[in-house]
């Protein structure tokens, strides 16, 4: 049963589609298994590298970023900081907003966390598969980045 917003697009861009998610999702899942994340949650482990990623940042601006409430990213901030993995201070140009920055551990921490999953998919990527299926992916990967695209 196709639905008006869907009538014009092809079976096989629907099936695509629907097969391109899932397996994004489980690639996703299985790259956070790679990496030190027992006594994290997903959240924290997102939140961990986001603000990795800023250097630094508002609790405001990752809230928007991750697309959840200020409450709820408080309290995933509340949890790195029981950890010892990020960092508060004023934000120099509104004194009543604080500023989060990752620690050394914290930098180390995202930072293995990076590394461990990269060293992971290439692993799989060179035992897996053979040269020909990896140049297959890179020119797959070339095309799927216009779904980056605006």
């Amino acid at each position: 049963m196709e639905d008006e917003t869907t009538e014009d697009i092809s079976g096989s861009a629907i099936g695509a589609a629907r097969d391109l998610r899932v397996m994004v999702s489980r690639l996703r899942r299985r790259l956070r298994e790679i990496a030190e994340t027992q006594d994290l949650t997903p959240s924290q482990v997102s939140a961990l590298t986001l603000v990795g990623r800023a250097g630094t940042t508002s609790a405001s601006a990752l809230a928007a970023t991750e697309g959840v409430r200020p409450q709820s990213m408080a309290a995933t901030l509340a949890g790195l900081d029981r950890h010892g993995l990020i960092q508060r201070h004023p934000d120099p140009q509104d004194g009543r907003r604080q500023l989060v920055s990752l620690t050394t551990a914290g930098r180390e921490r995202a930072e293995g966390n990076r590394q461990a999953r990269v060293e992971w998919l290439a692993r799989a990527l060179q035992d897996r598969y053979s040269e020909d299926e990896r140049r297959t992916i890179v020119e797959a990967m070339a095309l799927l980045e216009r779904l980056t695209q605006p």
